[in-house]
C-alpha cells in the first residue's frame, strides 16, 4: 500500500513528526496518550433531522445528555448542529450558530472534559472555539473550507480530518482514503497545525458503498501508515442497518461488533451515540488487544 502513495508526501510527514513516535495530543487540560487505551467520543446532535434519531431540542436536553455521558465514562464530547445524513440539506451559518453556541457555552461551564465541534464552516468553528470548544471535527478534511486549518493552527487546537467520498465516488477505497487523508494532512501542516494536533478519520459512510465501509473496518490497520491517531465512527451507521436489516435505534450490537474489530485493527478514538455500552466494549477490547484487565 505504501508503494502506491506519494513518497515525497510520506517523507514530509516523517520529517514533520520528527521520528516514528505518534506523540501526545493535548486538548485543553487533557492529554491523549495514544496507544495506551481507546478513547470514547460521545455524540451530541442538536439537529432535528439526525440520521440516528437522537437529535436534541434545546440546551437543557443537551446538558442532561452530556452529564450522563460524563457519568458513563466518556472522554470527549462532540457537538454538532447540522445533520450529515445522506441527502440532508445544508443549513445557514446563522441557524447552525443558533443551535450550537448556546450548548457549547453551557457545557463549557458545567464539565471539564474536552469539547469538540462537528463543523466545517469557518465562522461556526471560530465562534465554537470562543464558546468553549477545544477541538474541530471537520467531515470534509479541509477540502470544503481550507481556512479551518489556519484557525486550528492559530488557536493551537486539535483537528479531526475525515475522508469524504460524497463528491468523488471511487472503486478502490483504501488507496482513495489514504490519498485523501494525505492531502488533508498536507493542508494542515502547510497551514501550521502541529503534527501532534492532527487526527484522521477514514469516514465510514460518506459516499462509500456497504462493501467499501466493511472493507475500511477490516483494513483499518493500513491507515496507521499515516502515523496519526485514527478515529472510527461506525455508531448506528447504515452499513450496520444493511447487514442486520435493522433501524438506527436497534443497531447497538452491530455498533459494538464494528468497534471491537476496529480497536483490534488500530482505532484510537471511537465516536458513539451509546456511551455506557461502548465504554464497556472499549475496556474489554483494550484488555485483549493492548493487555491488562483493570
Amino acid at each position: 500500500m505504501v508503494n502506491r502513495l506519494s513518497k515525497a508526501s510520506l517523507l514530509k510527514w516523517r520529517q514533520a513528526r520528527g521520528g516514528s513516535s505518534i506523540g501526545v495530543t493535548r486538548c485543553g487540560k487533557t492529554a491523549f496518550h495514544w496507544g495506551e487505551r481507546t478513547y470514547v467520543m460521545g455524540i451530541i446532535n442538536v439537529s432535528p433531522d439526525s440520521f440516528s434519531g437522537d437529535g436534541l431540542a434545546g440546551v437543557d436536553a443537551a446538558s442532561a445528555q452530556a452529564q450522563r455521558f460524563v457519568a458513563e465514562g466518556v472522554d470527549i464530547i462532540d457537538v454538532g448542529g447540522e445533520s450529515t445524513r445522506p441527502a440532508s440539506a445544508p443549513i445557514s451559518v446563522d441557524e447552525e450558530l443558533h443551535r450550537v453556541i448556546p450548548v457549547l457555552e453551557r457545557l463549557a461551564g458545567e464539565i471539564t472534559l474536552p469539547l469538540s465541534v462537528d463543523a466545517y464552516k469557518l465562522e461556526v468553528a471560530r465562534q465554537a472555539l470562543d464558546a468553549g470548544a477545544q477541538m474541530i471535527n471537520d467531515i470534509w478534511g479541509l477540502k470544503q473550507e481550507p481556512r479551518l486549518a489556519e484557525l486550528a493552527a492559530k488557536r493551537g487546537v486539535p483537528i479531526i480530518l475525515m475522508s469524504n467520498q460524497r463528491n468523488k465516488p471511487c472503486r478502490n477505497i483504501m488507496p482513495a482514503v489514504l490519498s485523501d487523508l494525505m492531502r488533508s494532512i498536507d493542508l494542515a501542516l502547510d497551514a501550521g497545525i502541529a503534527w501532534e494536533n492532527i487526527i484522521v478519520d477514514p469516514g465510514v459512510g460518506f459516499g462509500k458503498t456497504l462493501e467499501q465501509n466493511l472493507e475500511i473496518v477490516r483494513r483499518l490497520d493500513e491507515i496507521k501508515v499515516l502515523g496519526r491517531p485514527i478515529l472510527l465512527g461506525t455508531s448506528r451507521k447504515s452499513m450496520i442497518g444493511l447487514v442486520l436489516d435493522l433501524p438506527a435505534e436497534q443497531r447497538l450490537e452491530g455498533t459494538a461488533a464494528s468497534i471491537a474489530i476496529g480497536i483490534a485493527r488500530g482505532a484510537d478514538i471511537v465516536r458513539v451515540h451509546d456511551v455506557r455500552e461502548m465504554v464497556r466494549v472499549c475496556r474489554m477490547s483494550d484488555a485483549i488487544v493492548r493487555g491488562g484487565g483493570s
